[in-house]
């Protein structure tokens, strides 16, 4: 069987694979997202997010040309803006008062390399609608989710406390949590990948 690398550092991704029976290592690509994002800054968001998870899978794949490399994405798009996971739990309040009550897109992105070339990449969207919270509730959320705050591009984890945010969500629930697993499993299986 090949060698597989999850080359991220995402709690949910890892969960996600691990529980999908797959044995795998996992290298974090170290590459700055946010000059990556600057310097692909006119590009459509799922183009953005194709081309940050097969930047990551491509870092790893330099170290590791036999394995298949695992790289991921995942983006928030609202009213033609790209949200960036927020740095300070302040930065996070404004980015949850910015999306209360309204509609935002989740675009999570998947890219298998192998020797320096991506052999396969996957996108998706979900849309997900919060309700309109008041100040006493956001406060108390920030104070129970802290960890949510700055490590998840949304300031929440929808397999969480997270979920009392929203009214609505339309999408893969995958694809929410940060990668379209099943696409990936499909791939994964023609490569001789598996339980």
């Amino acid at each position: 069987m090949k060698p597989l690398i999850l080359a991220s550092q995402s709690e949910a991704r890892r969960d996600m694979l691990k529980n999908a029976g797959l044995v795998f290592d996992v290298i974090p690509a170290s590459l700055n997202e946010r000059d990556f994002e600057n310097k692909f800054s006119d590009s459509a968001p799922d183009k953005l997010a194709a081309a940050l998870a097969q930047e990551k899978a491509l870092f790893v794949s330099a170290q590791n040309p036999d394995a298949l490399v695992i790289g991921a994405d995942q983006l928030l798009s609202f009213e033609e803006r790209i949200f960036s996971k927020a740095d300070t739990k302040e930065e996070a309040q404004h980015h949850l008062k910015t999306l209360r009550g309204k509609t935002h897109t989740l675009i999570s992105a998947v890219c298998v390399v192998q020797n320096g070339k991506a052999l396969w990449q996957y996108c998706d969207s979900a849309h997900l609608t919060m309700h309109n919270f008041g100040d006493d509730f956001l406060e108390h959320y920030i104070e129970k989710e802290e960890e949510a705050l700055t490590s998840c591009v949304g300031c929440y984890k929808l397999e969480g406390i997270g979920a009392w945010l929203f009214d609505n969500v339309e999408g893969d629930h995958f694809t929410v949590r940060g990668m379209p697993l099943l696409p990936l499993l499909s791939f994964l299986r023609e490569q001789g990948c598996g339980p």
